[in-house]
């Protein structure tokens, strides 16, 4: 594994040797001349491989997430615990060890960095699926073998979120602040990577869920084979991008960083890390006080209880679906026309915020969805001994609401960077993703406790609450800005207007009358 992510003296040259064909020198260097044509043809070669790595990391982690889900729903048919053990471990995970992940990305050569999220994840995604694969065809396993493949498999998936978060925050947060200083086209570039991200979101779970309709063996083997073949060429193509960017290639150490170093470095290793634990306290202790008496508290708390849901086409909606006759296929369908209403809302969105502005928009959108779940899950109750029908008003429901969604996120997003000052937008939002992962949780803890399909109505009566009070909290926060919640003057002008001109029309048919008598 070292000799592959450090790679040898002649990897590093095949890295680099396609991609420039003339001697790389400095800014400042006059080893050649650099031609506007010349510049242009370099960020056209770094931007291809950006895609080219982005839409193969992208399209594996969305394939194997919606993947697993259906496997483990084939394997453990009528039972949401395998499943949410599985979703709630890995998220476990995710809250736990992002921090060590953040400083290894803080701190890690950046091509070392991004290589091992590569490889890793690949490797682990790898040997779940043949894990999947050996539960799939039933082979004869000892006592409690299938239960030790279940705690692997759980293990597995907390290393493969880890590997994509790491992935996902050194390139997009750390690589996209570099990569201006070569490419001018910033702006097209992330319109292009987001596109990328939608379009994997949208065709990839579509994919694996066909595929899965004909055989679930099947898609895990082509899970697999899509896997293992993609990893050498996401491997060398974002290691081309890092060897056009000087910029990239520059050491991440600050002389402050390294001065802090020097003072401490006569400390034993107990009392360096014992430092390190208490400072790590003292800044969360002082985030979380941050965000608690933030303006901005109940807009940002609103938008992260409604993580708190099993309506969203993920592991637990999708498992009660199959339980309740959808087949993987519909689901996908389901799924895209869910995705296709939250790219809907980024369209509506703006328009209304243009009209109206951010916080009246919020308004309105939260309540879209409420109403959209509200009328699924009535639907859902009242037929629940029709379990097709009733999990279709569930499912109308859900693509609905996705409209409102996405748009009261977009909106909350625009209040909290307008209110946030800049010095604290991290720390803030920080805390804020703690709160959306713990809720997110709560879910998971949710269809653990109950497990059974036919128990599934608690969990999606819990996700309507939470909704409703997320709308709450955000109605209290719109009264306590503007001071009220309707144009209560402008419906008095309006009013007044219509009775003055109805008044006016009466004196007028009245004179008319009186005329008419003389």
């Amino acid at each position: 594994m070292a000799s592959l992510l450090n790679g040898p003296a002649s990897a590093a040259v095949d890295e680099r040797c396609p991609l420039i064909a003339h001697p790389v020198a400095d800014a400042n260097s006059s080893a050649f001349p650099h031609s506007e044509t010349q510049s242009h043809r370099v960020a056209a070669r770094v931007a291809n491989r950006l895609y080219v790595s982005h839409f193969l990391s992208t399209w594996n982690t969305r394939v194997f997430e919606f993947g697993a889900v259906l496997y483990l729903a084939s394997i453990f048919p009528g039972t949401l615990l395998p499943m949410s053990v599985y979703a709630l471990t890995r998220g476990t995970a995710a809250i736990i060890f992002s921090s060590a992940v953040g400083q290894y990305i803080d701190t890690g050569n950046r091509l070392r960095v991004v290589r091992l999220s590569i490889v890793l994840q690949r490797l682990v995604v790898a040997g779940s699926l043949v894990i999947f694969y050996i539960l799939a065809i039933g082979l004869p396993l000892a006592h409690g073998a299938e239960t030790g493949l279940l705690v692997l498999l759980a293990l597995l998936a907390c290393v493969e979120i880890l590997c994509a978060i790491m992935n996902l925050v050194s390139v997009e947060r750390d690589w996209y602040s570099l990569l201006p200083v070569l490419l001018t086209v910033n702006l097209v570039i992330n319109a292009r990577m987001r596109r990328i991200d939608l379009i994997c979101k949208l065709i990839g779970p579509l994919f694996i869920a066909l595929i899965d309709g004909i055989s679930t063996e099947v898609a895990i083997l082509v899970n697999l084979g899509m896997n293992v073949a993609s990893v050498a060429v996401e491997y060398f193509a974002i290691a081309k991008v890092y060897y056009e960017v000087p910029e990239l290639q520059r050491p991440k150490r600050k002389p402050r960083e390294e001065l802090l170093d020097r003072v401490f470095e006569n400390e034993s290793h107990f009392a360096h890390n014992w430092r390190h634990v208490q400072m790590a306290i003292k800044k969360s202790s002082q985030d979380f006080s941050l965000y608690f008496h933030h303006p901005a508290f109940l807009p940002s708390f609103a938008g992260a209880l409604l993580y708190l849901t099993v309506l969203s086409f993920s592991g637990q909606m999708v498992t009660y679906l199959l339980s309740a006759g959808y087949s993987a296929a519909q689901i996908g369908i389901a799924r895209t026309l869910s995705v296709a209403f939250e790219v809907l809302s980024t369209w509506v969105a703006p328009w209304l915020m243009g009209r109206i502005g951010p916080i009246r928009a919020g308004i309105w959108l939260v309540n879209w969805q409420i109403v959209c779940l509200v009328a699924g899950i009535a639907v859902f109750w009242a037929l629940l001994n029709r379990p097709t029908i009733s999990a279709s008003g569930l499912v109308g429901g859900t693509i609905l609401s996705r409209l409102g969604l996405r748009g009261f996120d977009l909106c909350i997003q625009i209040i909290i960077q307008e209110d946030v000052e800049a010095t604290h937008r991290g720390s803030f939002s920080t805390v804020e993703a703690a709160w959306q992962n713990a809720f997110e949780l709560c879910s998971f803890v949710s269809t653990i406790i109950f497990s059974r399909p036919e128990q599934f109505k608690w969990p999606v009566l819990l996700s309507v609450v939470a909704v409703v009070t997320a709308g709450v909290l955000y109605t209290i926060f719109v009264y306590l800005r503007r001071g009220h919640l309707l144009h209560l003057a402008k419906w008095k002008d309006i009013m007044g207007s219509q009775k003055g001109r109805q008044r006016s029309r009466e004196e007028g048919i009245q004179r008319i009358a009186s005329s008419s008598d003389m």
